[in-house]
């Protein structure tokens, strides 16, 4: 049985209301003034209310305004009972929040239309309410189980890896992963798919998955060119999938110091170590590690090259995606990469190095920014 709240000072209108309502089988509660159907609404929340707009104290639209703040109320569907007719008049109730109107002299027909309409809208927003929020659940723990998916930090004698993932919705298409190939050489690796939401996380927890079991196939998991070719033909977009990602993949040799990478249409991974020449000391010197190549997906025929690079130490490697730098600022301009650059050397001669401290950082530097893409970052330390 529905509830019904009718908000009137008349006591001849609240009875004809109240008889005409509960004969259709509502079940109908009374409030003389504003004030006490404030109070009424925000313990019965009803289905519907019918308010007359002028009363003394509180009036019909400053009750309508109140009670649609109460997220409770929401979907409460509130008809605003009045003998004003004009065009202003209806603009006025329609911005305070009402969602219906009624005029005096009320015709018995059209109140019973117009209650059985509005009952109708109540179910389906709450309908729509409840399925909103069964979906967000199901992200939330959809997006737990990408949390648990991603690996933890690493401390080796050799070398430390940090990393900070900021999804731009509950769910993201960024994703990365290290793991060791044998005893003396870990691949590390971040990857960022187009787009957002279920079906970005989806694809690229299928790239993990299939690197971290090997099943790609025949592949050499040594030589990075192979795998980014290898994913390139695994992940060709299609009719039916219209997503590709592009990634960065290195395997470091620790015992010879080497890195071996490939990228595919990624932004450069940036190697920041200090000068060790005496004159200049402490002077932190930057390296963009990238190869040529496009995007995982795009087009089958692409190749991939590897690049090797000898690290010094201490040092530290950055591998990030570019929802970091794409910072949309005023007038359409973005921040840029060669402006986060220029922040990673700030934060590269910090004593305490922490990512989130970088993240940080970021929001220091361009305060009024919305992370608008999914962010991911790792840090590598050699020691």
């Amino acid at each position: 049985m529905a509830r019904i709240l009718i908000i009137d000072d008349d006591f001849a209108t609240q009875l004809l209301l109240k008889r005409t309502l509960e004969q259709q089988g509502y079940h109908v509660t009374l409030a003389n003034d504003g004030e006490e159907g404030l109070v009424k609404a925000k313990e019965l929340s009803p289905a519907l209310i019918i308010c007359d707009w002028i009363m003394p104290g509180i009036n019909g639209l400053e009750v309508c305004r109140q009670l649609k703040l109460i997220p409770e109320l929401s979907t409460t569907f509130f008809i605003l009972l009045t003998s004003l007719d004009s065009v202003e008049a209806r603009v006025k109730g329609l911005d305070a929040g009402s969602d219906d109107f009624l005029c005096k002299p009320i015709e018995m027909y059209e109140l019973k239309a117009r209650v059985r309409a509005g009952l109708r809208l109540h179910q389906l927003s709450r309908d729509l309410q409840q399925q909103k929020q069964l979906l967000e659940a199901e992200l939330a723990e959809a997006a737990e189980y990408v949390s648990s998916i991603l690996p933890e930090p690493l401390n080796h004698q050799k070398l430390t890896i940090s990393t900070h993932f900021v999804p731009s919705r509950q769910l993201g298409g960024d994703s990365f992963d290290y793991f060791w190939l044998d005893p003396e050489n870990l691949v590390f690796y971040l990857l960022d798919v187009s787009g957002h939401g279920l079906r970005a996380s989806l694809a690229s927890l299928s790239v993990i998955n299939l690197l971290r079991s090997r099943s790609l196939g025949q592949v050499d998991y040594y030589q990075p060119s192979t795998v980014l070719s290898r994913l390139n033909e695994t992940f060709q977009m299609s009719d039916r999938n219209d997503k590709y990602f592009t990634i960065w993949y290195g395997v470091y040799n620790y015992p010879e110091k080497k890195l071996t990478y490939s990228s595919a249409g990624h932004p450069p991974a940036i190697f920041l170590t200090y000068n060790q020449q005496n004159e200049i000391k402490n002077q932190i010197i930057e390296q963009r590690l990238k190869t040529p190549g496009f995007p995982v997906g795009m087009f089958l025929e692409a190749k991939y090259v590897d690049s090797v690079f000898q690290v010094t130490s201490p040092s530290n490697l950055y591998l990030f995606s570019d929802g970091i730098y794409e910072l949309e600022q005023e007038e359409g301009s973005f921040w840029g990469l060669e402006k986060f650059i220029s922040l990673l050397k700030k934060y590269q001669q910090t004593p305490d190095r922490h990512l989130e401290r970088l993240i940080q950082y970021v929001r220091d530097w361009h305060p009024k920014f919305q992370f608008e893409d999914d962010l991911s970052i790792m840090q590598i330390e050699f020691l």
